[in-house]
Formats: structure tokens, C-alpha cells, sequence
């Protein structure tokens, strides 16, 4: 990497050691409609890195150090206009036309190089600042909601990931985020979060969305679309910003009183001699979180799983085996008991799930969050074709994230640093990112731990079997008898609001190992819940356009390398180099052995050939990645664009394109709730046997529902399991394999009616190949001391011993389970179709809206785990605006609705209710002072809804911002 940058430095060294006398041009922009000058259009020498921008007056002075060249004026609101200089003489005075710009966007992400939106081979969304202004969204990533194609998943506020046709997650690792070439993403957590490390508001120029697959491009993490986040050069924008947004939320008093929502930010930008220009931006938010607060029974009695099928009177809302959405400690994991030999109703051995109590996610969560940034940046130009930058960006932040459990993520912060060398036609670019988890902790494993330092599970299950037992034998119902032996239970457990749970939740939080055991004696801690997960991530790519110097058609070639590096902390991650017995154990030094890597690289090359007079553009790219890991994969791209009688622009593409798994996908060693969850490489599977010598978890559970029957009809306990052997399913998993997808889209993009109207269609067809997920799965043991199993007493499945030790009630001492990342064994195919209308209908009036449609196909048979497409089938949004009804004044509504949809995921299941919301907002500008005064919220009618099962609640957001920008412009 030292190297890298060495080399880097002498290059712009070597560049700029020419000389020759420059020719100073200058010139004036002025408004067509109203004959005013135009401060801050920008000035660009065509085929250069170089240029400017007009001050107040619309003057703009420039150095050039050859003639002709062509300059180029471009300015939000305005058509660009060219013109050919040829003499430093010229006079240079230019009136731009304004213009409903509808359509007339350049985007550089749908296939690297500029082109018109009208003509890009694939779908693309792009969002400039003029959009980002007018949109009634709190923020400009908020307003990524109301793009066509996007569904938005809002974990907390500080933390909103964006996905693009189906199979959505909290943690999308399938959707690239990118901001001036740096992947965002938080390396061990395997996203980006949000844009908690992203651009500011006053530093963002550009978003551009590629819905569905751009691997074929971009490589790894990109097969359901990327965002591309572009700043401001502070070669453009120069000058002082200033940016304060105050708002309120839980403005119905329901999860929280009504709370104040801050964000500050600043910007400045300055330029020297139009040769070396820097910028520094900073901002801070702090507000009240949304809370997740569902109380939805995904464990519902009746059913087979709970194990209590014949007992209908247990059927009400607080049945002993009640897994609520927002609670954590009630699920089927380590705190899951059995409760038998019970005599009810004059009938003698009867058994029952019960679940420990758990705590809400509201008093386990801190409710207050924040979001700190800064970035800088230094720009140097070498002559007129090239720059050289140096930027660092860091981010801190907190709020939720869910991945198989809800994490709080508390002063995580993620920081890079990146050089790039930058031309007209090339650019190398190497950065590196720094991940720290901070003070983080895991809910389940916090919860788990809570009740178990109260009783361990066997104290904890005798208490209540026996308070069970005399609340029958007084006459007591069924119902309230298991109330009544639940409150004897934890009768003296830390209760939320306590000082008491305040300092036990505090010493759990603060112990990295999540394990712990159930038969642990009476008050005694043994695990913790702390998140503490570093990582480092180094990569360098480059990129040359050959174009110039092909004589037949256009070429684009590119490489990338890229190494992750992992700190081992013995929880989460470990060296497996090491005996598995002494993975989680320290080193002498305190440290976990040493670090861990994963490694790949790529190259890329790109033809692209017009035909028919330039009416039919072909693109053919193909790329070539490796993760060292696996077999080297190839990802191709074929496309076409034809345009007919210069408005109607058909397209067409096909692309194939692998996913690698994330590092918690392919590295994770962690123990949660004594369910280890492990990475897919083959290697962590030698000495566990998970792979080949398990059952899953839906087959023990089923098993187990039969066995309660029978036992309840008067069988032994080993009979009822021998009987029903051939209910328990033998996993038989392989090594994971990367992800493929097929994917196919075609399109139609038009401007109509003399600019003022768009059509915008697309429709698409995918294949996922090796579906990445977890399925839960018990490897037999043989034990009979109750403790924990040792891996020599492993046994084989199949057998009289591996049956019987799959009995619920023998969970913890004849099983170690694991939920392990593997690959479907079915392929998935899912399709839809996006419709994106705007119309400015009269003067600057303009309506507009998406309708967005998405669908999978059925498999016949079942796989080893649910994929979760999570998606609704019908989403809209609708927009009415004016961005200046009269002088300075403008306004945007829009409506949102999204229909109702199954969400399915290891941590909760069930159905996501229809919603609709409107936002909105009023600017005015005070061009005077520079500013710009917006009031406006988001869902204004305050319709409660969520967006995932297990997510929070969003209510109404109202704000009201204050926007200064370019003082001390020079």
C-alpha cells in the first residue's frame, strides 16, 4: 500500500514538471429568461479535469495551455450549452435557457463511462440537487424511498438500507452502496450502514440507483443493484455552507413523549489558482429512535412446534410458550424448556413447552441515538488531465441492526482513507476502510443471560413445575395456573426500571463471549453480549478508457484487488488454525490468535459499438472475479439500446453475476444461546460434523410434536421417539458455494410532448443459483452426566443414540446445535416491471409517479431454509409539486403506498400489513442571504406502520431546516 502511494506522488510529481505559458480565458453567464447573471455554473474544458465556476456576478476566469478546446456550461435548472474557444481574445458570453431538465440527466454508473439517462443500456434512477431539494424526504437518503424500483427498510433512524427487486433484509449485502468510488460497506457486519458514514447534506451532488444486478460491472455485493453517491468537488463548489434541520417524532406520545430530532452541518471548500482546492465537511445528529414495540405471537399454540397440540384452553395471549416479535429470551433457543411430569386432569406424565420470560426490546435498547461525521479532502491538478485527491472520511453512530438477532450498534465507527489519481479517461484509486464495532452488544444473548443469572434454567423450570403442579391440584385452570407458576418463577428476577438490572445489563454488555450454559448453578452470570468486532479492508482498482486508441469501436478495461482483514476477538470471529477447543480461548497477550483473511480480485473489459448511424449502441462486458476461496468466476453483460426517431429508446440487456459470501457468511465462530452460528467454508466444518452428521431443526421439531402425542396416549418417552424416528431429517449439507444470478431486463425510456413529459418502463427476469442463508441443524451426542457434550462423544446419525438425544427435553445435553450458511438446493425465479411517469403539465407545475411490481415463482419441492423474499407485490408513489409557484417559493407532496406481504427470516415471521403515507414540504429562498428555508414531514397524518416483522414502529417526522450556502465565496 506504501508502495502504491509512492508511486502515486511521483507520478503527479512527474506531471507536473512541464511548464508552458497559459492562455487566460474569461467570460460571463447570464439567465435567458431573465437576463441576470448566474453565480456558480460550471465551466469544464471537454476532455480534461479542468475547470471552474462563475462568482456572483457570473464571471468566471479559466487557464487553458492550448487552444481550440471546448467548454462546457452546465447549471441545475438550465440546458448545457457548448462552445468552441480559439483564441484567448474571444469574448466567452453565454445565456443558458432554463429548462424542465426532464430527461436530459448524464449518468456515469450504468456502465462507467458518461451518457445520457435516455440511452443507458440498463435501468438507472439519479437523483441531482435540485431533486434532493425539492423532495419533501427529511434527508436526500430518505428521499431514495420515493425512487422508482427502490423499497426502503428502516431500522432505526440513523440506519435505512436500500434494496431493488426482492429478497429484502435489514442487512442487505446483496445491495453495493458506494460514495466516490469507496465501497461503504462495515466489513464484519457486511453492509453499509446507511449513510451513517456518507456525504452531508450539504456535500452530496448526486445519487445514482442501478436497480437489479450490476455485478457484471462492479464485482462482489452488487447483484441486487447499487447506489452511487457522488460529492461536490471543491473545485466547484466553493464557499461556505451551513445546515440546521430541527424536527419532532412521537408526536402521538405512544412509544416515547414527543422528542426533538437535531442535525448540524458544515461545509467549506476552497480553491487556490484553480490548482489545488480542498474541502472539510462535518455534521451531528442526534434524536429519539423509532421503538419496536410488537407484541405478535409468531409462536401461536396449536401448533405442532410448541408441543402443546392438545391443549386448546392454553390457546390466549399469554400461553406459556408465547415468542413475541419485540421480546427477546422467548424464543426456541437456549431458554426454551420442557416442562414434564406434570398430572392434569387426572392424567399422570404430562409435558409442555414453556419459554423463559425474556425483556422488551424497549427496556434493552437506550432509545436515544446519534450519527457524527467528518470528512476532508485535498484536490491537486497536474496540468490540465489529471488530479490527484486524498480524502478521509469517518462516521460514528448508533441504532439498530438485524442480522439473525437484533444488534444495538453503539459508537460503531468505520473510517477511510483513499487516494485516487484521476484523468480524463483513466483513474487509480486505493483506499483502505477501518471497522470498530465500539460499545455494540447483542439483544438475544443479553436477554438469555438476564434470566440466567437469575436461575439457570433447570432451577428455573423445577420452580415453575412445582408452583405449576399445586395451582392444579388447587382447581386452578390451566391458563392462570401457568401464570401463576410464571410469576413463582421469577419472582425475584432484575426488573426493568431497577437499579439492579441497570448494573446487571451493564456488566453483560461489557463481556465479548456470548456463551453460556443453561445447568449453570442458581445466580450465577457466566456470559455476556458485547459486539466487539474490528476489521480492516484494503483495495486498490483502476480504470482506462481505450477509446482513443481503438480505431473500431469503444474500450473500457479495468481491475480490482481487494483483502479483507479480521481481528480475531474470540466471540464472533477466530483463527481456525487453532484447535477448535482453544478458538475462543486468549493468547497469552491477551489476543485471539491471529488475524484472518479473505482475499479477491477482478478484471473487467467493456466493447461498446454504435451501428445504423449511431440509432444502435451494443455494450458486451465480461469480468472475471476470484475469491481465493473458490473456483475463479466469470460475469458477463450484453446489452443494446436503439433509438427511434431521436425520443423512443428501446433497451435490452442480459448479465450474469455471482455474490461471494460476506465475512460473517463465510468466517463466523460464534455461540449464541448455545447455537453456534458458523461460516459456509468447508474448513470450519472439520471436527463439528454440522455439514453431514445433523438433523434439521424443523425435523426436531416436528419429531418432538409427535412424541408429546404419543407420550400423552400412554407410550414411554423412548418408545414415542423410536416410533417416530423417521420424522427426524438428516441434513446432508454441502460447502458453500458462491451465489449466481441470471439476470434479464429490458426497457423503454422516452421524453415526449416538447420535453415535458416521461415514460420510463422496464421489466425483468431472475434466477438466483445457490441462494445464500442459515438453517438450523442439532448434531447428536452421547452424554449422561447433563453436561455439555464433549466432540468425542459425538454420534452417528441414524442411530438408537442420536434419536434419542434429539428429544426436546435432552436439548442441552445430547445436542450442540448450529445455524449454518449454506446454499439452497432449489433455484428461485423471480420477475416484475417499474412504470415511472413525470409530466409538467403547465409552467413549473409537475406530477409524477412510479408503480412498482414484483413476484416470485412457487418451488414444489421444500429447501433446507426459507429464502425470505420479502417483498410486496404492488408499491407506488405519486408527487404533485412546483419548485417555484411564485418568486422563491415552492412545494412538493407525495403519497406513498405499498400493499401488504409475507416477511420470513431467522429472527421473526409473519404478515407486513398494507400502509400509505403522505409527505411534504414548503421552500422558500431568500437569495439575499443565501438561504433556504424548508418546513415539511414525513407521513404528516402520523399512520403507524412497519416495514419488516420485528422492525420498529414509524410514526410522523415533522422538521423544519435552514440552508446557507456559498458565503465567503470568493
Amino acid at each position: 500500500m506504501n508502495r502504491l502511494y509512492s508511486l502515486l506522488f511521483l507520478l503527479s510529481l512527474a506531471s507536473g514538471a512541464w511548464a508552458q505559458s497559459p492562455a487566460v480565458l474569461t467570460g460571463k453567464i447570464t439567465d435567458g429568461e431573465t437576463q441576470e447573471p448566474l453565480a456558480g455554473v460550471n465551466i469544464l474544458i471537454k476532455g480534461t479535469v479542468t475547470g471552474t465556476v462563475t462568482d456572483l456576478e457570473g464571471n468566471f476566469s479559466l487557464k487553458t495551455k492550448s487552444l481550440p478546446i471546448t467548454l462546457s456550461a452546465s447549471f441545475i435548472g438550465f440546458k448545457t450549452q457548448d462552445v468552441t474557444v480559439t483564441s484567448a481574445d474571444q469574448t466567452i458570453n453565454l445565456v443558458l435557457e432554463p429548462s424542465a431538465l426532464l430527461g436530459s440527466e448524464v449518468v456515469v454508473t450504468a456502465s462507467r463511462v458518461e451518457e445520457s439517462q435516455l440511452k443507458s443500456p440498463v435501468a438507472i434512477e439519479k437523483l441531482d440537487t435540485r431533486a434532493i431539494r425539492d423532495s419533501p424526504a427529511p434527508s436526500f437518503y430518505d428521499a431514495l424511498e420515493n425512487v422508482k424500483g427502490v423499497q426502503m427498510t428502516t431500522s432505526s433512524l440513523t440506519f435505512k438500507v436500500p434494496n431493488t427487486r426482492g429478497f429484502n433484509i435489514p442487512n442487505n449485502f446483496r445491495f453495493m452502496q458506494v460514495v466516490d468510488g469507496v465501497d461503504m460497506q462495515a466489513a464484519t457486519l457486511g453492509v453499509p450502514l446507511g449513510n451513517a458514514i456518507g456525504p452531508t447534506e450539504l456535500d452530496i451532488e448526486s445519487v445514482e440507483i442501478t436497480p437489479g444486478a450490476a455485478s457484471a460491472l462492479y464485482g462482489m455485493n452488487a447483484i441486487n443493484g447499487m447506489a452511487n453517491l457522488i460529492t461536490k468537488s471543491p473545485f466547484l463548489y466553493q464557499g461556505l455552507s451551513l445546515y440546521q434541520k430541527t424536527g419532532v417524532n412521537h408526536v402521538d406520545g405512544i412509544d416515547y413523549d414527543p422528542s426533538v430530532l437535531s442535525e448540524t452541518a458544515v461545509r467549506y471548500a476552497h480553491a487556490f489558482n484553480n490548482k489545488v482546492a480542498f474541502k472539510v465537511n462535518g455534521s451531528y445528529l442526534r434524536a429519539t429512535d423509532w421503538r419496536g414495540n410488537t407484541g405478535t405471537d409468531q409462536n401461536p399454540n396449536g401448533t405442532p412446534g410448541t408441543g402443546n397440540p392438545n391443549y386448546p384452553e392454553l390457546n390466549v395471549a399469554d400461553h406459556p410458550a408465547y415468542d413475541a416479535w419485540n421480546k427477546y429470551g422467548d424464543d426456541s433457543g437456549s431458554n426454551a424448556v420442557t416442562v414434564s411430569g406434570v398430572t392434569y386432569n387426572g392424567a399422570p406424565n404430562q409435558s409442555f413447552v414453556v419459554r423463559r420470560t425474556g425483556y422488551w426490546e424497549k427496556d434493552l435498547v437506550p432509545g436515544k441515538v446519534d450519527n457524527k461525521k467528518f470528512d476532508a479532502a485535498i484536490h491537486y491538478r497536474i496540468g490540465s488531465n489529471a488530479e490527484l485527491s486524498y480524502a478521509y472520511r469517518i462516521g460514528e453512530m448508533d441504532g439498530l441492526f438485524q442480522r439473525g438477532n437484533k444488534i444495538q450498534l453503539n459508537n460503531t465507527r468505520v473510517q477511510n482513507h483513499k487516494l485516487e489519481l484521476k484523468g480524463a479517461n483513466y483513474f487509480v484509486r486505493t483506499y483502505v476502510s477501518l471497522e470498530n464495532t465500539g460499545d455494540s452488544y447483542n439483544l438475544k444473548p443479553l436477554s438469555d443471560n438476564l434470566d440466567l443469572s437469575h436461575l439457570s434454567n433447570k432451577d428455573w423450570t423445577t420452580k415453575f413445575k412445582n408452583s405449576l403442579q399445586t395451582e392444579l391440584n388447587g382447581g386452578t385452570d390451566l391458563a392462570e395456573a401457568m401464570r401463576r407458576a410464571r410469576a413463582a418463577a421469577d419472582a425475584g428476577r432484575a426488573e426493568p426500571g431497577t437499579p439492579e438490572f441497570d448494573a446487571l445489563k451493564k456488566e453483560i454488555i461489557s463481556i465479548n463471549n456470548w456463551d453460556h450454559i443453561s445447568a449453570v448453578p442458581t445466580g450465577t452470570q457466566t456470559g455476556g453480549a458485547a459486539l466487539n468486532q474490528k476489521s480492516r479492508m484494503y483495495h486498490a482498482d483502476a480504470q482506462w478508457d481505450l477509446s482513443k486508441q481503438v480505431k473500431y469501436f469503444d474500450l473500457l478495461v479495468g481491475a480490482d484487488f481487494r483483502i479483507y482483514e479480521i481481528i480475531p476477538d474470540g466471540n464472533n470471529f477466530v483463527e481456525f488454525s487453532r484447535p477448535i477447543a482453544e478458538r475462543t480461548q486468549p493468547e497469552d497477550d491477551g489476543s485471539f490468535g491471529n488475524n484472518v483473511y479473505y482475499k479477491k480480485y477482478g478484471f473487467f473489459s467493456q466493447v461498446t459499438k454504435t451501428f445504423f448511424k449511431e440509432k444502435l449502441k451494443i455494450f458486451g462486458s465480461l469480468r472475471l472475479d476470484h475469491n481465493l476461496e473458490f473456483t475463479p468466476k466469470l460475469n458477463p453483460r450484453i446489452a443494446a439500446v436503439y433509438t427511434v426517431a431521436e425520443k423512443h429508446n428501446f433497451r435490452a440487456s442480459f448479465q450474469n453475476g455471482f455474490r461471494f459470501p460476506s465475512l460473517f457468511e463465510a468466517l463466523s465462530f460464534v455461540n449464541n444461546g448455545n447455537i453456534r452460528r458458523v461460516g459456509g467454508l468447508p474448513y470450519i466444518n472439520d471436527g463439528l460434523n454440522y455439514l453431514d452428521n445433523s438433523y434439521t431443526l424443523a425435523s426436531i421439531n416436528t419429531f418432538n410434536a409427535a412424541v408429546n402425542t404419543d407420550v400423552k396416549g400412554g407410550l414411554s418417552l423412548t418408545d414415542a421417539a423410536y416410533k417416530n424416528r423417521a420424522l427426524l431429517e438428516v441434513t446432508n449439507l454441502s460447502a458453500t458455494r458462491p451465489e449466481r444470478i441470471n439476470s434479464f431486463e429490458v426497457g423503454y425510456k422516452s421524453v415526449l410532448f416538447d420535453n415535458t413529459l416521461v415514460i420510463d418502463i422496464d421489466a425483468y427476469t431472475n434466477q438466483y443459483d445457490g441462494f445464500l442463508g442459515q438453517v438450523e441443524v442439532a448434531v447428536p451426542y452421547l452424554t449422561t452426566d447433563g453436561k455439555y457434550p464433549d466432540d468425542n462423544q459425538q454420534v452417528q446419525v441414524g442411530s438408537d443414540a442420536a434419536v434419542i438425544s434429539m428429544l426436546a427435553a435432552n436439548r442441552t445435553p445430547r445436542q450442540k446445535r448450529y445455524r449454518v450458511y449454506t446454499n439452497a438446493k432449489q433455484k428461485y425465479n423471480n420477475y416484475g416491471s417499474s412504470l415511472g411517469v413525470t409530466y409538467n403539465f403547465f409552467k413549473k407545475f409537475t406530477v409524477g409517479g412510479n408503480l412498482n411490481y414484483n413476484n416470485i415463482s412457487s418451488n414444489t419441492e421444500k429447501d433446507v431454509f426459507v429464502t425470505g423474499f420479502n417483498t410486496p407485490k404492488w408499491a407506488t408513489n405519486i408527487s404533485f409539486g412546483n419548485r417555484e409557484v411564485v418568486k422563491n417559493l415552492g412545494f412538493n407532496v407525495v403519497y406513498r403506498w405499498q400493499q401488504s406481504f409475507l416477511w420470513e427470516s431467522p429472527l421473526a415471521n409473519g404478515s407486513i400489513p398494507a400502509y400509505h403515507t403522505f409527505d411534504a414540504q414548503v421552500s422558500y429562498k431568500l437569495p439575499e442571504l443565501k438561504s433556504t428555508f424548508k418546513l415539511g414531514g414525513t407521513n404528516i397524518l402520523n399512520n403507524r406502520y412497519i416495514q419488516y416483522a420485528a422492525g420498529p414502529t414509524i410514526g410522523a417526522l415533522y422538521y423544519f431546516s435552514i440552508t446557507v450556502d456559498g458565503l465567503l465565496k470568493k
